[in-house]
């Protein structure tokens, strides 16, 4: 591809915007030579303005999410990609969260623009177990970890009962749930069923990735091995 085309497609500006900044000197190598519209170089080389050219397409990247923001492009109000360099919204294939987290739940969110990739961590058939931290309005009955286990829990105006879960109690009024399904709203309606009211929601994991010491609203770029870990290091609730 182009040097043009590709980094149009990074979102950094239209193709004739990127052609003026060819002419003005503002892409380089990484020794600082000025590059022009029609070098072959490796894209891991290029500079924009002084700094690394932007991952190419193949780009996924963990956020973690503050509450108060919504996993959209159009919705009015705090958006995840207000949280990112505002050329990665108009990066070409888009990069789209990985399911979404309303904007009171907090935690680990990954976005891609491997479609392929998105539709493999969010399929039901992958099995790529999702946690979340709860707090309750009341306290834990005891018998919510049997009832989502079971796979017999039925939510409000489905057809179709919730595949089994796993409830590790922290404290009375506080639960770890590990789920392998993507439903809406899912983990506040699961306590709900049981009576409950989730006071708040932050998800820690999705498979085998964790947030880490990543500090709230910020962000990085994943690589092979964390790709790994989403999708072949996470235990499933019935593991």
């Amino acid at each position: 591809m182009k040097l043009v085309r590709l980094i149009a497609n990074l979102g950094y500006g239209s193709r004739k915007q990127v052609a003026a900044m060819f002419r003005e000197g503002r892409i380089t190598r990484r020794d600082g030579e000025v590059l022009y519209a029609d070098d072959r170089i490796e894209p891991a080389e290029v500079c924009v303005d002084g700094e690394p050219l932007d991952p190419p397409p193949g780009l996924t990247l963990m956020l973690h999410k503050p509450v108060g923001y919504t996993c959209s492009t159009r919705d009015a109000g705090r958006l995840v990609y207000d949280l990112l360099p505002e050329r990665y919204r108009r990066r070409d294939p888009v990069l789209s969260t990985v399911g979404r987290l309303d904007r009171d739940t907090s935690g680990l969110l990954l976005m891609t623009d491997d479609g392929g990739l998105l539709h493999r961590i969010i399929s039901p058939r992958s099995q790529v177990a999702k946690c979340y931290e709860a707090e309750l309005a009341a306290d834990l009955s005891g018998e919510e970890a049997a009832l989502f286990a079971s796979g017999t829990l039925m939510l409000d105006s489905e057809t179709m009962p919730l595949a089994p879960a796993a409830l590790e109690v922290i404290a009375p009024r506080r639960a770890r749930l590990t789920v392998t399904e993507g439903r809406y709203h899912q983990a506040r309606r699961m306590f709900a069923a049981t009576g409950n009211h989730v006071l708040a929601l932050h998800r820690v994991s999705v498979g085998g990735l964790t947030l880490g010491d990543l500090a709230s609203g910020q962000w990085h770029a994943l690589d092979a091995g964390d790709i790994t870990q989403i999708l072949d290091g996470g235990r499933t609730p019935d593991a």
